[in-house]
C-alpha cells in the first residue's frame, strides 16, 4: 500500500503531464502544498524529493522548485518500451505486423546478437502508432533464442516488450541507441502515410538482458512531424528522451 507521500508525488506526477504545471513553472511553495494535500511540510518534502531524483523538478535549495520534464519526455535511460510511454502520455499505442520470416543471421545479425553466423533469427517489419494514427516504423531482428515467442504474440499487439514478460519472464534491461536523420523510402512512405523523401528521425538500438545478452537490434523510424528527441543535462545526469513533436 502506497505512503502519503507516495501518492502525493503521483499526483503531482500526474498534474506535471497534465500541464498543470508546464515546464518552466514553479511548484507551489511547500507550505502551500502542505495545506493543499492535508499534510506535513516533512511529507510534501519526502514527495518532492521523489520528483526531484526523477528529474521532473528541480533540486534547488531555499527555493520554490522549478518544473524541468515531464513523463510526456521519456528518457532514454529508462528503457520503456514505446506501449509505457505512449501511455504515460494518456495516448493509446497501436501496433501492426506487416511482415515476419526467418532468415539466416548475416555477419552483422551475428555480430549485434552475439550469434554463429547463419543462425535461424526473425525478422519483423512492424507499424506502431499513437491513438491509430502511424507514426513509427520498426525493423527488428531478435535473437533465435527468443524468436519462437516473438511468433506467438498477436499481430496487432501493443506491447511485445509486455507480451514477452507476460509469456517467457524476459526483462528488457539495457539498450544502446544511435540516432540520426534519414529520407523516407518507398516502403516507409506507403506505411506512414507521407511523401517518399520526408525527413525521419532513425534510431539504432540493441537490447540485452540483464546478463548482457542480446535479445534483439533494431532500425526504427519516427515520423519527424510525429515524434522529437530532446536531451536534459545537469551535472549529475545527461538523459536523451523522446517526446512528441511540437
Amino acid at each position: 500500500m502506497a505512503t502519503r507521500h507516495e501518492e502525493i508525488a503521483d499526483e503531482l506526477r500526474r498534474a506535471i503531464d497534465r500541464e498543470e504545471y508546464t515546464v518552466g513553472s514553479r511548484l507551489p511553495a511547500e507550505t502551500e502544498l502542505a495545506a493543499h494535500y492535508g499534510v506535513s511540510r516533512g511529507t510534501v518534502r519526502q514527495a518532492v524529493a521523489a520528483l526531484t531524483a526523477e528529474g521532473l523538478i528541480g533540486s534547488r535549495q531555499g527555493a520554490r522548485r522549478v518544473v524541468l520534464a515531464s513523463r510526456r519526455s521519456q528518457s532514454f535511460a529508462e528503457l520503456r518500451s514505446f506501449a509505457q510511454w505512449a501511455r504515460a502520455m494518456g495516448r493509446e499505442a497501436t501496433g501492426r505486423v506487416v511482415a515476419q520470416e526467418y532468415l539466416p543471421a548475416t555477419a552483422q545479425d551475428a555480430t549485434r546478437l552475439q550469434l554463429r553466423e547463419g543462425a535461424r533469427v526473425l525478422h519483423v517489419l512492424r507499424v506502431r502508432g499513437l491513438d491509430g494514427e502511424p507514426v513509427l516504423v520498426e525493423r527488428t531482428v531478435y535473437a533465435d533464442w527468443i524468436s519462437p515467442a516473438v511468433e506467438e504474440i498477436e499481430s496487432d499487439a501493443p506491447s511485445v516488450t509486455q507480451r514477452l514478460y507476460d509469456s517467457t519472464g524476459l526483462v528488457f534491461a539495457y539498450g544502446e541507441h544511435v540516432i540520426d536523420a534519414v529520407a523516407a523510402s518507398a516502403q516507409d512512405a506507403e506505411l506512414l502515410g507521407i511523401r517518399r523523401t520526408s525527413p525521419l528521425l532513425r534510431v539504432r538500438r540493441i537490447t540485452t538482458t540483464r546478463e548482457g545478452r542480446p535479445v534483439e537490434w533494431s532500425d526504427d523510424r519516427y515520423r519527424s512531424d510525429a515524434v522529437s528527441f530532446s536531451v536534459h543535462n545537469s551535472i549529475d545526469n545527461n538523459a536523451l528522451a523522446r517526446k512528441t513533436a511540437d
